[in-house]
């Protein structure tokens, strides 16, 4: 039973609000937490005990046979500007290839071709924008456990 303020029915002894102080057993000596429960266990036998250091540079992350760290956080930088210039480079080279062909097709190319440029690259950015937190939230778990 519990103290409900708004209600008439008595309260049984040793139930609910008794002025502060707790009615159970052992009260005022130091409590132990459950087992599993904010204790530190041991990793099982041949487990790393510690995380290997974040830092690690994209190109050593790339050849951690391991996996012991994440690859993605160091290369998306460089993912997204090689992405960028690619399409930047494809945009360009559509438009003087349409120019050659003709006049009208090359300047149609130029007004709408850019949009869709920008629409592959804001593709592009969502796309690694999606991966790279995934992997923090990978961390992040894995920081946790």
């Amino acid at each position: 039973m519990s103290y409900d303020p708004g209600s008439d029915r008595p309260q049984h002894p040793g139930q609910g609000w008794s002025g502060g102080q707790q009615q159970y057993p052992g009260y005022g000596q130091q409590q132990q937490p459950a087992p599993g429960w904010g204790t530190q266990q041991q990793p099982p036998a041949g487990m790393p005990t510690q995380l290997p250091p974040a830092d690690r540079s994209g190109f050593a992350s790339l050849f951690d046979f391991s996996f012991t760290s994440f690859a993605t956080p160091s290369l998306i930088r460089l993912l997204y500007i090689v992405g960028t210039v690619l399409i930047g480079l494809y945009y360009v080279g559509m438009v003087i290839a349409m120019f050659l062909t003709s006049s009208v097709a090359g300047l149609l190319t130029l007004v709408f071709g850019s949009v869709v440029a920008l629409f592959m690259l804001a593709l592009l950015r969502v796309s690694l924008e999606f991966y790279f937190a995934v992997v923090r939230m990978s961390e992040d778990v894995h920081n946790r456990r």
